[in-house]
Order: C-alpha cells, then structure tokens, then sequence
C-alpha cells in the first residue's frame, strides 16, 4: 500500500455541505494519513479566493499531497488555486475527468461544485480519486515537465502554432 495521503479541503460558504460531509468521509478513509481544514466554517466566512490559494500553498509547499475544494460550481476555486506557482488544479464532475486530470496532469487539486452535482457523485469520486497517482514514466509525463517549466517560467520561447500544422 502506498503512503496514506494528507489531503487539505476547503470551501467557500457555497460549498460547506460538501466540504463537511467529505472530510467526515476522508477522515474515515484508510487511504488518508491527515486532512487539514483550511475553512471555511459558518462561523468564520471567508471569500473562495483566499481559502483555494491557502489550499494551494499547503500542497505547493509540501504541507499536504493533495487539496479537495468546493464552491458553487468548482470553477472559482480552480481559477484561484491555479494562481500558485506549481499547481495543477482542475474542476471534475465526472469520473473519466478525475482519472484524467491525475494520470494526465498530474493534478494535485480536485474542484467541484456543490450547485453542479450530487453529493453521492461527489463522494463516489473523491473515492476514486484518492485510488490514483501520477505515473511519471506515463506517455504524458513529457507534457506535464513542459507545464512545470512555464510554471517555473524557464520555457521563455513560445510555441510556433503555424510551424506546427
């Protein structure tokens, strides 16, 4: 069995039923070492914004493997977590979008929307999220170094889309 994860979770106000609900179910999870709660709870609001870039820092700077967010519609909280430098978030509200956005980009962070779907269908794929990881001898590894270095902005030439076709 690989190490357990250490997962981070947050929300804004529109997304603190799921966000309660699936740290209950993360805590439960054998496969999670540690979930960290960077908020929000109904005492201590706070915008999307700052609670996905706090997310995003703890995975960034190595505090937590991964970083499960919601809000309304996920998309936010993506946007916002995609500000820090080396992160990967995406939003999913479907299975083979949650298994691509690991064993192809090597996503570190999971958005959804609790306007968007159902909360069984959020459950069911944070499960199956929490089964993969990055292969990083995969056939899309290549792909994600090339995200890495734009991130670290040592890829400073664009690509030419007109030499390409």
């Amino acid at each position: 069995m690989s190490e357990p994860w250490s997962i981070v979770i947050g929300c804004d106000d529109a997304g603190l039923e799921y966000k309660q609900a699936l740290k209950a179910d993360l805590l439960a999870d054998p496969r999670v070492g540690q979930v960290i709660d960077v908020g929000i709870d109904p005492a201590n609001p706070a915008a999307y914004p700052h609670v996905a870039v706090a997310a995003a820092r703890a995975v960034a700077l190595g505090q937590a493997d991964r970083a499960l967010l919601f809000c309304g519609t996920g998309l936010g909280v993506a946007i916002s977590a995609n500000k820090v430098p080396g992160i990967r978030a995406v939003t999913a509200h479907d299975s083979f979008s949650v298994e691509r956005s690991v064993l192809s980009n090597d996503a570190q962070v999971l958005c959804m929307g609790q306007r968007v779907i159902g909360l069984e269908l959020a459950r069911r794929l944070v499960r199956e999220w929490l089964d993969y990881r990055f292969d990083t001898t995969s056939a899309s590894a290549a792909k994600v170094e090339v995200i890495k270095a734009y991130d670290r902005a040592e890829t400073t030439q664009d690509f030419d889309l007109a030499a390409a076709s």
